[in-house]
This record gives structure tokens, C-alpha cells and sequence, in this order.
């Protein structure tokens, strides 16, 4: 490769790539302008977001200063690139497209060798038995090396590995542990048959069909219900109709299903989507939570609920839901947020076939691997900017807003433990002057402010007279408030973590998020998926992180921005005396 001095991109030999998002600009001579204060001028590199969609598919963002972003190539990254298509040479020459520097030999070779890994190792059945097999005998010894892979196995006299039914989910748990991604082509259960017939038209009389996004994603996924599909992982935007996904898979599947989802507001749209959208009848859809416990051929349940028991200690009494019919598809909702003990139960699923769905496949317990072996690897993925473009989700304009701590608080700040800094910062009450000012802003707009911290949000609520969704509050009342959102009664909510998802609120389009998890980046892209719904006018959506200037708050808000900064969202950075000026003038932000 020849030295690119342009280019954007340093690959580096830990594996990490650093992307410069900006260029100098040079005058006619090629010597570097200055602007009136004597700093160098810079201008957006021009080859910035080429190269950022490119590394997109293979390579995971970890940092995002204005300047220059980091990524890192890692195995799961490799092989969910392997699952989408991506050939070796794929790869290399997106690498040598954009770097200025010579690419070291030894990330090379890893990502050649983690490529090689995908699919190497198979479990087949044979007969009535499952065997693993392996493109070469050096590669099954090299696993069967290690005890915890042997104790999974029975092996014969001729050298074979032979797993059981119920261990196939843990032999691929171990096996992606020591480096080796297993391609379960063992088959499935067909699950007892139930026709699934879409609608051409809704039932409030509407005409209805697949995007073209997502019939290939429901494609993708069941591969015409051959071995090589029928798990794993469709990622889309929020407002971007993954539970549509869900219905074209069903359809195709055709056979009885149990969908998990993140709590009883989505247990309640997915009933309806599905009553509205296929021709199932209400006899044959039930809601399994904790106050109707009924189970139809398609069942719609929680994590809390399938998680629930008695003490910790206790045994999770409604995990006889998964063995309780023949099910012949699983669908995980939001599947980033699969609580442990669901993948335990997963494991023993494998020869069910198991959808995924997801805005965003980051985990911050890093267990991204645990869903790429249990539920199945990325099998659609589109860019967020992509779906914009095209208008299928709203464009948005994302801006941070940094307020100064108050005097009053910055004693007890600067004596706090790193925790209680972050709190302190997260429940700055300047920041309830900034929501002010934003409401004011956007006169007209729907509104729905986010929050962390009760007690923060329960004095905001009584401030600014709107009315409070909280965990605790009860499901009927969160439909009428929702209800009453919609139909423009009121303009203002204010929610807890309860927002983060299944909020369907398709006019919602100004998002104010005054605290947040820590660095949770799938936190903000829910965040922001809550108004990205297309707008009946036509017109955006507004997303405002308000952080405190120069802390905590702030340096966990830069972290939660990776991942949409990844899709390609940039955040305008607003003090608070710069929005009021916007607020004098009337310019919208």
C-alpha cells in the first residue's frame, strides 16, 4: 500500500483506528491559514463520513472528541461482519481506502484468523444425534484441548464429538469464550403450525405493507427457512417499525410464538400491531403479565415477568412458559436488554428459532457475545442517517446544553466521591431554568422530558405543573397520560427510565434528557429514538442533552454520544447563556 497523506484514517497495531474527523485548511501555497485570533483554521475532512459508514460494519466506536474518534476491531465485530457477507477483502480494502499509513501485518492477520474462525466449527445434525464438526481435525483437538469444552462432549472411538439436545446453547457459550464462534446448522423444531397472514389493509382500513427494509430484514432472517438462517439479530432505528420486522417473520415462519419484550406498554402495542396487522384473531393472542396470565398461540410476555420469583434465592416459577407449548419462534424485543437469567434458559432453546431486535446491539455489561452465540449473529443492519435520508425515520438535530453548577453546589461537588459527583452534577437545579427555556422554545412542540432520578424529575413535575410516568405508576394511568399525549390534551410528559422504551408517541418531537445511566450509549439512542417516528407534517425532531458544564455529567454524557455519533448524529454545543440568546432572537435550535 502507498502512503496516503490525506486520508483520515491511522490503523494501529492494538487494533484500534483513529478516524481524524477534521482537516487544516492550507491557502494556495499549501501553508496553513490562521484565523483573526492566530489559531489554526480547520475545516470537516472531506473523506470524515465516508470513512465512518465504512468502519461501521466491522469495527465498534469507543471514543468521539471533536477531533478524532477511536475505534476498535474485535472478534465479535469481525464476526458479525462475517454474517452480514463481508469477505476478508472486504475489509482490507476499506482499511487501505482510507488510511494514510501502511497497514500493520498483525492486524491483518487477526482479522484473517477471526474470519476463518466463523464458521469453522459447525454443529450438524446427524440422525437423531448432533455432532460438532470442524473444517479441520487440528482445529476440533485445539478446542477439545480445553476441560470445559470435553466435559460438554461425548466422544467416540473414532474421534468424533457428539453433543446432546439441551447442550448446544452451552457448548456455543463456551467455545465463543476461547476465540471459536460455532455455526449451529443442528436445525429446529418446526413448533406446532399456525398460518400468519399479513393484512393488505388495517383494520382502521389503512393499506399496509413491508417497507423494502423490512421485507429484506425479515428475509434475511429466515433464509427460506433453512439452517443457515432462523437466528439471530435485526438492528434498526427506533421508529423504524422493528415490531413490523417481527410480524414479516412470523409470517413466514408460520408457527406458534412467544415474543419477550421490555414491559406490559409493549406487551400492549405488540397485541395490538399484531390484531391490527394480520389476520389472527383475538383468541389467538394473550398477554402474559402480572395481571392476565393467558397463554394462545402467540404469546406476549415481559423480562420482569419471565424473571420474577419468591427471594433470590427462589426458583423462577414462570420459566415454564418456554416448555409450556411448541413453540416455533422466540422474539426478543430490545434483546440488548436480555437479563442473565434469560440467557440461561435461552441455551436450552436452540433448536427453537430466535429473533433478536434492536436499535442498538451495544450491552454495557459486555456481553455482546452471550447474543451473538445464543440468540445468532447480526443478520440486517442499516445505518440510521441511511433511513433518514430516505424519510423513514424523522431527521433530528442533536444538541448538548452545558450548564454552569451554582455556587451553592460546588462545595459539596468538589468534597463527593466520584458517585455522588455524578448525582450532584445529574440533579444541578440549573438545569430546570434550561428545560424552561426549551419548552418556550419550542412553543408549539410535543415534549417529553427525561430523567434519571426520581426525586429530580418529581420536583420538575410539580415546578412546571405536567404531569410524572414513573416506574410505579399504574399501567392504566400510564395509557390514559399516553392517550392523552397523542390526541394533544397534553403537550408535556415528563418520564422516568420507563421512556427509554416502547413509547409509542409517533408526534412526539422534542426530547429533553436532564440525567442519564451513567455512559449508557444504548440509553441515549433509545432516547432519541422516542421522537424519530416520521411527522405527519413533514417536519424534524429536536433531541437536548442538558449536562453540567466541566463534570461528571458531562464526561458520561460524552460517552453515552458514541454510539449515534457511529450512525453518523453530531450534538451542537450550547451554553446556556448561547441558547437564551436563541431564545431572545426566536431562532430555533
Amino acid at each position: 500500500m502507498s502512503m496516503m497523506p490525506d486520508n483520515p484514517l491511522i490503523v494501529q497495531s492494538d487494533r484500534t483506528l483513529m478516524l481524524h474527523t477534521v482537516r487544516s485548511v492550507v491557502d494556495e501555497n499549501g501553508r496553513p491559514r490562521k484565523d483573526a485570533d492566530g489559531r489554526p483554521m480547520t475545516e470537516e475532512h472531506p473523506r470524515f463520513c465516508e470513512a465512518r459508514d465504512a468502519l461501521a460494519s466491522f469495527a465498534e466506536l469507543e471514543k468521539s472528541p471533536d477531533y478524532l474518534h477511536t475505534y476498535r476491531i474485535t472478534p465479535v465485530s469481525i464476526w458479525n461482519a462475517a454474517a452480514l457477507g463481508l469477505s476478508f477483502e472486504d475489509i482490507e480494502s476499506r482499511l487501505e481506502q482510507f488510511s494514510c499509513v501502511p497497514i500493520p501485518e498483525n492486524v491483518r492477520v487477526d482479522i484473517g484468523t477471526w474470519l476463518k474462525r466463523y464458521g469453522s466449527l459447525r454443529i450438524e445434525r446427524k440422525g437423531e444425534r448432533f455432532e460438532l464438526v470442524a473444517d479441520d481435525a487440528e482445529s476440533l483437538e485445539e478446542v477439545l484441548g480445553h476441560t470445559q469444552i470435553r466435559e460438554l462432549v461425548e466422544c467416540d472411538s473414532e474421534g468424533r464429538a457428539w453433543v446432546g439436545e439441551l447442550q448446544r446453547g452451552s457448548i456455543k457459550q463456551a467455545l465463543i469464550k476461547i476465540g471459536f464462534p460455532v455455526d449451529d446448522q443442528g436445525g429446529y423444531v418446526d413448533g406446532d403450525p399456525l398460518e400468519i397472514e399479513l393484512r393488505e389493509e388495517t383494520l382502521g382500513k389503512q393499506s399496509f405493507e413491508l417497507r423494502p427494509y423490512q421485507r429484506f430484514a425479515a428475509e434475511a432472517f429466515h433464509r427460506g427457512g433453512s439452517v443457515l438462517g432462523g437466528n439471530g439479530i435485526v438492528s434498526l432505528p427506533c421508529g423504524a417499525g422493528k415490531t413490523i420486522v417481527g410480524l414479516g417473520v412470523m409470517s413466514l415462519v408460520g408457527t406458534k410464538t412467544l415474543i419477550l419484550t421490555a414491559n406490559s406498554v409493549a406487551v400492549r402495542q405488540w397485541h395490538d400491531e399484531i390484531l391490527d396487522k394480520t389476520g389472527l384473531q383475538e383468541n389467538q393472542v394473550s398477554e402474559y403479565t402480572g395481571s392476565e396470565k393467558v397463554v394462545s398461540p402467540v404469546t406476549i410476555t415481559t423480562y420482569q415477568m419471565l424473571t420474577w420469583r419468591r427471594s433470590k434465592t427462589g426458583e423462577f416459577e414462570h420459566f415454564k412458559l418456554f416448555s409450556r407449548e411448541n413453540w416455533g419462534l422466540v422474539i426478543y424485543d430490545e434483546v440488548h436488554l436480555l437479563p442473565a437469567p434469560i440467557f440461561r434458559v435461552t441455551a436450552e432453546l436452540q433448536a427453537r428459532r430466535r429473533l433478536g431486535l434492536t436499535a442498538t446491539l451495544v450491552r454495557e455489561d459486555g456481553k455482546e457475545d452471550e447474543v451473538f452465540c445464543l440468540i445468532g449473529p447480526k443478520r440486517y443492519d442499516v445505518p440510521w442517517k441511511v433511513l433518514e435520508g430516505q424519510g423513514f425515520i424523522a431527521t433530528a438535530h442533536c444538541t448538548e446544553v452545558r450548564v454552569p453548577l451554582r455556587k451553592s453546589e460546588k462545595a459539596g461537588y468538589v468534597l463527593a466521591d466520584a458517585r455522588r459527583k455524578f448525582r450532584i452534577a445529574s440533579e444541578n437545579p440549573a438545569k430546570t431554568e434550561v428545560v424552561e427555556q426549551l419548552m418556550k422554545l419550542h412553543g408549539d412542540g410535543r415534549i417529553l422530558i427525561i430523567g434519571q432520578y426520581i426525586d429530580q424529575l418529581t420536583a420538575l413535575a410539580k415546578h412546571l405543573k405536567v404531569p410524572l410516568i414513573t416506574g410505579k405508576t399504574p399501567a392504566p394511568e400510564r395509557q390514559r397520560l399516553y392517550d392523552a399525549f397523542r390526541d394533544g390534551r397534553e403537550r408535556v410528559l415528563i418520564v422516568s427510565k420507563v421512556g427509554n422504551f416502547a413509547i409509542d408517541l409517533p408526534d412526539a418531537n422534542v426530547a429533553i434528557q436532564i440525567s442519564g445511566t451513567f455512559g449508557s450509549r444504548q440509553e441515549e439512542a433509545q432516547r432519541l429514538g422516542r421522537i424519530l417516528r416520521p411527522k405527519s407534517d413533514g417536519t424534524g425532531a429536536s433531541f437536548y442533552a442538558v449536562v453540567t458544564l466541566g463534570s461528571r455529567d458531562q464526561e458520561f454524557s460524552q460517552k453515552r454520544q458514541l454510539f449515534l455519533t457511529e450512525q453518523g448524529y453530531s450534538y451542537e454545543i450550547l451554553d446556556a447563556s448561547q441558547l437564551n440568546t436563541k431564545l431572545v432572537s426566536g431562532v430555533s435550535v
